[in-house]
């Protein structure tokens, strides 16, 4: 039987903060946004021709969850955003304040910067080498 990750959960402090920040600065779609009642939304985001997980922003309900807005895996890098267009894509999250941790560089898997989300998680943004097949 066939499986797929479809989304994977993000805490957030505000939902239309962090909806903001998605859809204007990382260029996401809103896929969903659904009042569940007592102040909760199902709220879903993913980038442009999506082909892989989505984002569900879940708004931290208590102190514990508060706590770890920003910091969901001790400081690593997080989630990983493949581009088409890594100077297209620098150059806009640049000129819309996104913190970058270091200056892009080459990897053998491709070109690649760390930067930080409006809450601080670390992310990969990644224009993939092309793999030529002799």
């Amino acid at each position: 039987m066939p499986q797929s990750l479809t989304a994977v959960s993000l805490l957030v402090r505000d939902y239309d903060e962090a909806i903001d920040f998605f859809t204007k600065v990382l260029r996401f779609q809103l896929v969903e946004d659904t009042a569940l009642g007592n102040e909760k939304r199902w709220v879903v985001v993913a980038p442009q021709g999506n082909a892989g997980a989505a984002l569900l922003l879940a708004r931290a309900a208590n102190e514990e969850q508060r706590a770890c807005v920003g910091n969901q895996t001790g400081g690593r890098v997080f989630l990983f955003l493949h581009t088409s267009d890594f100077a297209a894509d620098y150059e806009h999250m640049r000129a819309h304040g996104v913190r970058f941790v270091e200056a892009p560089r080459e990897e053998s898997y491709g070109r690649v910067v760390v930067f930080l989300d409006l809450y601080g998680n670390k992310w990969d943004l990644v224009q993939p080498r092309l793999i030529r097949v002799p």
